[in-house]
């Protein structure tokens, strides 16, 4: 299993080099590059110039780190053909960027709108057919999660995509603090980890509270969002990790190893507070080491 740490929270604030010694120095071996400005924006054509490419080799190479997987995040579920298209033509840039860089997993989200499910859930199926020969070109692991405001925000639903392709190049992501919209609000994660079963490849880390329950969050006008959600350090929030690491230990999610894209992850998603990453990312880390590896 790699341990790595979304790099979100690093890179808003310091150069790619600094982002990589920064993610060395808290003691992971691997980065989950989620969407970057000079990488790969959210929603727009990735970028990666050869300078950029240079300055992330080389810092790799100097602190040892490797990059576990890149996130991505385009409109391949429309709702429009044009946004589909454009989505399509982004994520064949991203599989050639990955493939240069010896990176095996991408993931992602279904990126529709929630307002027109009918029309997203067919545009999505029509852009996984025309990827799936790509994944398979470049022996690449395409991972799906649910997210909040999706035109799906369901563990089960989503899962059952994933496992309706019966294929090595498409699995699951788990995303602790997406996990009340998961399940309505119960946030029962032993029966979502256990219903994604072999299909669970990654699992995100962060905390948040159930937004389900009356004054978690205070909105004005009442009622005005009903996706927002966080991405706290673990124990800050409700999340269930006690279920999550028991469900994970069960499953022998840490000895796992896909035929496409080698070992599963586990990555640190918290955002937000960078002020605490300091403390936070270490002491996350160490969890994750003692609870599914031992140490």
């Amino acid at each position: 299993m790699k341990i790595a740490f979304d790099v979100d929270v690093l890179a808003k604030q310091m150069s790619i080099s600094d982002m990589v010694h920064q993610v060395a120095d808290w003691g992971y071996k691997y980065i989950e590059q989620s969407p970057h400005p000079r990488i790969n924006p959210f929603y727009k054509h990735p970028l990666f110039s050869k300078a950029c490419e240079q300055e992330y080799r080389t810092a790799l190479q100097r602190t040892g780190v490797e990059i576990s997987s890149f996130i991505v995040v385009y409109r391949w579920s429309g709702p429009t053909e044009e946004q589909r298209l454009h989505a399509v033509a982004n994520w064949k840039r991203m599989i050639e960027i990955a493939d240069s860089m010896d990176v095996r997993v991408i993931n992602t989200e279904l990126s529709g709108d929630p307002h027109q499910p009918e029309i997203c859930n067919g545009m999505l199926f029509r852009s996984l057919d025309e990827l799936l020969p790509l994944f398979e070109r470049y022996g690449i692991r395409c991972e799906i999660q649910s997210h909040p405001y999706d035109f799906c925000e369901l563990n089960n639903e989503t899962v059952d995509i994933v496992k309706s392709y019966r294929t090595d190049y498409l699995k699951y992501v788990y995303s602790s603090p997406h996990g009340f919209f998961y399940d309505k609000g119960k946030g029962d994660v032993r029966a979502m980890l256990d219903y994604a079963g072999e299909d669970l490849s990654h699992i995100l880390f962060a905390d948040t509270h159930n937004h389900t329950i009356d004054c978690r969050y205070i909105m004005n006008p009442p009622g005005c969002c009903s996706t927002i959600h966080q991405h706290l350090p673990l124990g800050e929030g409700e999340v269930d990790f006690d279920g999550i690491f028991a469900s994970l230990r069960k499953m022998n999610f840490s000895d796992r190893t896909f035929a496409v894209g080698g070992e599963s992850i586990a990555c640190v998603s918290m955002f937000g507070f960078p002020e605490k990453m300091a403390v936070e990312a270490p002491k996350a880390r160490e969890r994750i080491e003692k609870e599914l590896l031992g140490k």
